[in-house]
This record gives C-alpha cells, sequence and structure tokens, in this order.
C-alpha cells in the first residue's frame, strides 16, 4: 500500500527532534565501539560465574533484535528454580563514556513502526550486549526458587557467563502452550527443551496465580504493530497477550521485584519504578457501577482485580476496550529516587512495593542504572552515582519515556492513517480514550487505531463504548476522524 508519497521515516526522525530526542549518535560514540569490538569475546573468572552448559532459550517478540534476557528453570525441593539472565550492558558501556552519556541523555529506545531508534548502538544492543542465540555473553544473573504458591524464596543476584541455546518467539511458543498449535522447529526437536519450557509455564503461572491473589490487575491489552514491506506499510496487526507473554512478564516482574528488595536490603540508593494510585478512581468506581459492581471509594487493587476477573468471565469480547479504559485512567508510571529507608508509593497495577526496572538496559537507561547499582552491591564498592544524579536520572528517564509516548503515539496515528486510508466510511467498534480540551478521542479496536471524534463527542467519558464511523485520514498528519 503506497504512502502516497510520504516519507514515514523522515517523518519518525523530525517527531523524534521536535520531542527532544537526538536521533544521531555523537562525535566519539564510533571510536568507542571500535574499541569495545578489539577487547574480543566476554572474559569470564574471577566472581563470574560460568554458566555456559545451562540450558537457556530466550522468548520475544518475532523481529526482536535486542534480547535482554534469556530464562532457565528446574525442579528443586520447595518448587521451581528460576534463573533469568540479563544482559550485562555496563560490562561494555562505562559511566561517563561517550555512549553512556548519549543513553542518559535519551533514556530510552523509541519503536515508531516503521523505524527503531535505538538508545545504544545497533552494534551493542543487537550484537555485543544482546544474549543472542549461539552466542557466549556477560550477564547478571537472578536467581530464585518460585514455590507451589507463587511465592519467592531464595533468592540471590549474581554475574555469570551465559549461552542462549535458542531464540524463540511469543506468538510460536504461546500457540504452543495453549495447544493452539503444534511446538516450533526447536522445542519439538529437543525433549529437554520442551519440558524446560513447560517447567518455566509452570512457574510463571504459580507467580501469576499469587499476583492476582495479592491484587496485581489482570489487564488484557490489544497493541497495535504496524506490518512493514520494503518500507512500505502494509497494514495493522495486533498483538496480544497470550502464554508465552505471560510467562516472561511474570518472570520479569519477580526479577525486577527481587533487585529492589536486594538494593533495599543493603541499604543502597535505588530508582524504583512506581504507578500511582488512581488520580480517576471515582471514573472506575463509575465504570464498575455500569456492571452492577461496587467498588470502595477509595483505591483498591484487590477490589478493582475482582471486579475485572469477573468481568473477563463474563464478557471475554468486550474486555479489551474495558481493559483499555482502566489503564487510560490509572495515569502512566514514573521513575523516582528512594534513598536507603525512604517508603515507596510502590506500583498500584502490580499490587507490589517493592518494584525497580532492570530487565531491558539494552533499551531504558534506568535498567542499566540498576544494574550498576546493584553490581556495587556485589562488589561491596559505594554506588557510581551520588543521590542528586540518581534523582536527576530518574526524572530524565520518566520525562524521556513520556516523549517517547508521543513520538510512538503520532506516529502510530500515521502509520494507522495509510493502513486505513481505503476504509473511509466503515463502521467500527471503539472505545473512548481521552476527553481533553483539544477533544474526545477514541480507538477502534480491530483494527487498533486511535483517532478524534468529530461528531458525537457530548455527554461521553473515558471507558465509554461507541460504534464509530471513520470520516477522513491524513496520513501526513496522522490525523483519523471519527463520528458517532
Amino acid at each position: 500500500m503506497p504512502e502516497l508519497g510520504i516519507d514515514l521515516i523522515a517523518i519518525a526522525r523530525q517527531e523524534m527532534i521536535d520531542e527532544g530526542f537526538d536521533p544521531d549518535f555523537p562525535p566519539g560514540v564510533d571510536d568507542q565501539l571500535q574499541a569495545v569490538k578489539a577487547r574480543g569475546g566476554p572474559v569470564g573468572g574471577g566472581d563470574v560465574r560460568d554458566l555456559r552448559e545451562v540450558l537457556w532459550s530466550s522468548i520475544d517478540n518475532d523481529t526482536s533484535r535486542d534480547l535482554d534476557q534469556i530464562e532457565a528453570a528446574e525442579r528443586v525441593d520447595g518448587g521451581i528454580r528460576v534463573l533469568v539472565a540479563i544482559a550485562d550492558v555496563d560490562s561494555d558501556v562505562a559511566v561517563g563514556t561517550p555512549i553512556d552519556r548519549h543513553a542518559a541523555s535519551q533514556a530510552t529506545s523509541v519503536y515508531t513502526g516503521v523505524r527503531t531508534f535505538p538508545m545504544l548502538p545497533e552494534d551493542l544492543s543487537t550484537d555485543l550486549t544482546s544474549l543472542n542465540e549461539a552466542e557466549d555473553r556477560l550477564a547478571v544473573v537472578v536467581d530464585m526458587v518460585v514455590t507451589g504458591d507463587g511465592s519467592v524464596t531464595s533468592t540471590s543476584i549474581y554475574r555469570a557467563l551465559v549461552h542462549n541455546r535458542a531464540q524463540l518467539t511469543y506468538n510460536a511458543v504461546g500457540a504452543w502452550l495453549e495447544r493452539k498449535s503444534g511446538a516450533p522447529p526447536k522445542i519439538g526437536a529437543s525433549a529437554e527443551l520442551e519440558a524446560q519450557i513447560r517447567l518455566q509455564d509452570e512457574a510463571a503461572q504459580n507467580l501469576l496465580d499469587e499476583r492476582h491473589r495479592l491484587g496485581a490487575l489482570n489487564l488484557d491489552r490489544v497493541e497495535a504493530e504496524a506490518v512493514v514491506s520494503d518500507g512500505h506499510v502494509q497494514g495493522i496487526s495486533t498483538r496480544k497477550k497470550n502464554r508465552a507473554t505471560e510467562l516472561i512478564e511474570n518472570f520479569m516482574i519477580a526479577a525486577n521485584g527481587v533487585m529492589a528488595r536486594t538494593l533495599t536490603n543493603a541499604g543502597a540508593p535505588s530508582i524504583r519504578r512506581v504507578v500511582k494510585t488512581p488520580e480517576r478512581w471515582p471514573r472506575i468506581v463509575e465504570l464498575a457501577a455500569r456492571y452492577g459492581e461496587t467498588l470502595p471509594k477509595e483505591a483498591d487493587a484487590l477490589a478493582l482485580n475482582t471486579f475485572l476477573q469477573k468481568r473477563k468471565a463474563a464478557d471475554a469480547v468486550h474486555y479489551a476496550d474495558l481493559s483499555l479504559a482502566v489503564v487510560k485512567l490509572m495515569g502512566p508510571g514514573e521513575y523516582v529516587f528512594a534513598r536507603p529507608g525512604d517508603s515507596s508509593n510502590g506500583h498500584f497495577a502490580l499490587a507490589t512495593h517493592d518494584y525497580t526496572h532492570s530487565t531491558a538496559p539494552n533499551r531504558r537507561f534506568a535498567d542499566t542504572v540498576t544494574q550498576r547499582l546493584i553490581k556495587s552491591v556485589l562488589s561491596s564498592r559505594p554506588a557510581p552515582y551520588s543521590d542528586e544524579q540518581l534523582d536527576s536520572i530518574a526524572r530524565n528517564c520518566t520525562l524521556r519515556e513520556d516523549a517517547a509516548r508521543k513520538v510512538e503515539r503520532v506516529m502510530n496515528k500515521r502509520v494507522a492513517a495509510v493502513a486505513l486510508q481505503h476504509r473511509i466510511g466503515e463502521t467500527f467498534a471503539a472505545v473512548v480514550t481521552g476527553v481533553t480540551p483539544k477533544g474526545v478521542f477514541v480507538r477502534v479496536l480491530d483494527p487498533p487505531a486511535e483517532g478524534l471524534l468529530i461528531r458525537g463527542q457530548q455527554n461521553v467519558d473515558v471507558g465509554d463504548r461507541l460504534r464509530v464511523e471513520l470520516v477522513s485520514t491524513d496520513p501526513r498528519r496522522g490525523y483519523l476522524d471519527f463520528a458517532a
């Protein structure tokens, strides 16, 4: 499908600049990169354990090239021992170097659908510091035992040399775990790997059950994914949760919790990831009342999750609508600096008080910083940052994440405008996602696309479900106009 002469990649680059990003790497990065390459492969020894014989595997998106973590599991007395190995970015990117300074300013990789603007040079993030299949790599390992009731015990963190034996994908593994298709070729060819992934799935489901008992929200978000061929948008596909995405999500949440608690127990500073109590809780209460349910006047994650679980059981088809509305009403997360002994706001959606980001250092600077803090604890060295620096980093990571969402949102709209330009006049099921001074915004669910409601916007609020007609598209400006 042609973009009618529109260069979406150039537009994405300009959006990056407009939101304060620098899409080009500065002088000094190439020289540093060449020096990293000249050092050769990773070296073990000292406090680095050799875990290359472990049956590690990764599960990620079909197109992912920056592999931040790999996993392994074994049954032990008391439960299932889960190992999560996280790419040791810090070993190749020292504090204050040109690559590090650029990563600190950008704070995140930005995914625009038509091009990824990486936080780190791709020679690092998709190669030298990526846990690629059949490569020896340095990693920081979170080692934990998941009990039958989903509790996490016997935790430790250490450095290791690892070797990814199988790069797997969410779609293929998820369909297999859900018995919708046969085993992916790499799993089908190895009985040991098949048993390994099933054991990981068992541990992840135990973790998920415990999280739900504590009040973690079971949200079912549908995300848009551009279908691009030869640089041109061919359409939009939907990316949904499945058993494999749940597996990785629950392992990452558990690993992040272990990281946060380890820093706390060591009396070390940290950058926490928090989602505060929803400011629009009364609107969530109002939504629940429409379904005949009563939520407390004060925000209560457990009560909210109980309501959500009931709605999913009663109407799975429209559950994504309700999930999207709740996500919008909760608001975004943020990074905050935490001194030893500080009380935390916690993460409302995950129903946890101790949470950090640590499992994606190739694409989030906050995770790289957490990795450096945990390595200083492991080696009994002082933290490589002052309190003032950590506070500044946390605030910048929040600002840059917000800016990245803006870039990704407007580019998603442009991609959607291209993909839907031949469907003007059709009607779609939609949910109201925003009521702002600029207007009322709705999200079409199939295919997932967001636009402005230009007619019928009176007396609607976030979470309302509507039938809307696509009135016009403007790919150059990223506009989709709907009428109710």
